[in-house]
């Protein structure tokens, strides 16, 4: 059952049985992620991963753009200890989404540039309308994209990344999902359908193996081949005997549906 939604300013919080949506809300500013916007999302965020009955977290946003990135006019205005504290909130934002123990899905419906594009790369998996496209152009009003490329050169690789940093120029969504910044793409009316289905997908799976999982990955990913077969088969020897491999494994044998512990 649906529940209200919360309205935090920038950001709306929306509750859907086990499914989080949060939506940048400040569609006439381009949906800026100013030092408010970020420091609300991760707060947002952190509730969602703290609830036990959450399985999925949605990031979306209102209007035709998902995200112009940092907002520079605050970025302009502040000194440099206020660059510091942007930039810190900015990473500390990106890690929650890493550190979240369930999936977090961008549903991105325009343009998303420099730090939009980031969060984008950042969240697990993305869901693009037609209409979306991304682009990291710090490197045309003199700032280098030098926080986003931490995102999008793991999302795409290092020669494409260099591409959309070096020329600032958009990729369609098209090209986004042929480089795998996104996962789908759907036509603009069936975006949040399309999100929202995919969302209640992954959250099928028990919340304990999804954490554990998405722990492993982040772990493992730049680790030479040898230590990461270690780490990972450590983990999955741990995990083997953790309750909802047994109710999994036990379901699959018997030919039923899993019901994995704790709250739905």
């Amino acid at each position: 059952m649906s529940e209200a939604t919360i309205d935090h300013g920038p950001v709306t919080e929306a509750r859907d049985g086990a499914l989080v949506t949060l939506v940048l809300a400040r569609p006439e500013r381009r949906n800026p992620l100013a030092l408010t916007t970020m420091e609300l999302l991760t707060a947002a965020l952190r509730r969602a991963g703290d609830d036990p009955a959450v399985r999925a977290v949605v990031i979306g946003a209102e209007g035709p753009v998902f995200s112009a990135g940092h907002d520079l006019r605050e970025v302009a205005a502040a000194g440099p200890e206020g660059h510091e504290r942007i930039f810190a909130a900015c990473a500390e934002l990106m890690m929650t989404v890493h550190r979240l123990p369930v999936p977090v899905i961008a549903r991105v419906q325009g343009l998303a540039t420099a730090a939009g594009c980031q969060l984008v790369a950042a969240c697990d998996l993305a869901v693009a309308s037609e209409t979306a496209s991304f682009a990291t152009p710090g490197v045309r009003i003199g700032l280098f994209c030098s926080t986003p490329q931490v995102e999008v050169v793991r999302a795409v690789g290092h020669t494409r990344a260099m591409e959309m940093l070096l020329t600032g120029e958009p990729i369609d969504a098209a090209t986004a999902l042929a480089w795998g910044l996104v996962n789908r793409v759907v036509p603009a009316p069936g975006l949040e359908a399309a999100a929202a289905a995919l969302a209640r997908r992954v959250a099928e799976a028990g919340r304990a193996t999804v954490a554990s999982g998405k722990r492993a990955v982040a772990d493992t990913i730049d680790l030479p081949l040898d230590e990461a077969y270690r780490h990972a088969s450590r983990v999955m020897a741990r995990d083997a005997g953790a309750p909802e491999a047994r109710e999994g494994i036990d379901a699959f044998l018997g030919k039923r549906a899993p019901v994995w512990p704790g709250p739905a």
